[in-house]
């Protein structure tokens, strides 16, 4: 492990992690909290998702949230396409890149998309293109890598084949979900040995959620084998709508302090996250796990210093 090494975190609250939450955040109140994630930081953050609003109410302002942000320098602002018409909305909003997304298992990719995983390719295919001629570069999600709430194990064959479509398509990278946090490091060591084989891990990110309280865990597997970029929600925020039982996702915050601690480097302040952890808060308006009580008493503990 090699602890000078830089690791890219990119922080998915404002989509991955708001689009779970009951409780409607206002548009403002997006608006001031992605201003707050700028000033972290933080040099990659997903701001939204262009995805019909009869699907996840609380992304329904996505143009307005897209429009509203205040951008700074040197900070990728990003946001999830599901299709053409998704795509045409987010190319009115002047942002870096656009993610597509689809599952590795077939129940949850017709759940999420309601698409088998054939018919999903053309679509993507269709947005991966058009917006590479648009200048926009574009990131790939493949879901359910570790397991799937429907179908348990998944086809690391499954897994290859969607990889290799989407890189084929032109995403500049795949982010590697565990959707409802059922991965271990030993499992983790096992798919990330046989992805490795095919693809550079430098096009490869993760993406863990905490189900179980092994995110932080398996990504010190992923950081022993030379993985450096993975995705994270402030608080712990997230799941998702099609996977039941998911939980959060990694924390940042959790995840910041212990790369910090180990001697990596992230260019992200932490007090600065805390400022940003705590405007987030206190819109939803509740205390956002029983793990997070240490973030909001972390003024007088003080553990970032």
């Amino acid at each position: 492990m090699d602890a000078t090494k830089h690791i890219l975190i990119k922080e998915v609250g404002p989509r991955d992690g708001l689009q779970n939450e009951k409780k409607m955040i206002s548009t403002e109140d997006k608006i001031q909290w992605i201003n707050t994630l700028s000033q972290t930081g933080l040099s990659y953050i997903e701001i939204t998702s262009f995805v019909n609003p009869k699907w996840i109410p609380q992304l329904s302002d996505a143009l307005e949230v897209a429009k509203g942000i205040t951008k700074k320098d040197g900070i990728t602002y990003a946001a999830l396409v599901p299709n053409m018409k998704g795509l045409e909305t987010a190319l009115m909003a002047d942002l870096d890149e656009v993610s597509v997304f689809m599952s590795a298992s077939e129940t949850h990719n017709l759940k999420n998309i309601n698409k088998s995983i054939e018919d999903t390719f053309p679509i993507l295919k269709e947005v991966i293109t058009n917006a590479i001629h648009n200048n926009i570069s574009v990131r790939g999600y493949v879901s359910t890598v570790f397991g799937c709430p429907y179908e348990g194990d998944v086809s690391l064959d499954t897994v290859i084949k969607v990889c290799d479509e989407l890189f084929q398509y032109g995403v500049n990278e795949i982010s590697l979900g565990d959707t409802i946090g059922i991965a271990n490091p030993k499992q983790v060591e096992h798919v990330l040995s046989e992805l490795m084989k095919r693809y550079d891990s430098s096009k490869l990110a993760l993406h863990f959620h905490d189900t179980r309280g092994m995110a932080l865990a398996n990504i010190l597997q992923a950081l022993e084998m030379g993985f450096t970029t993975f995705d994270a929600s402030l608080g712990g925020l997230g799941g998702c709508p099609y996977a039941p039982g998911a939980s959060g996702n990694v924390a940042t915050d959790d995840l910041v302090y212990m790369l910090h601690k180990m001697g990596y480097t992230t260019g992200i302040n932490q007090l600065k996250l805390l400022e940003s952890a705590e405007c987030i808060q206190s819109k939803i308006g509740t205390v956002l796990g029983s793990h997070q009580m240490k973030i909001w008493n972390a003024r007088s503990l003080n553990p970032y210093r």
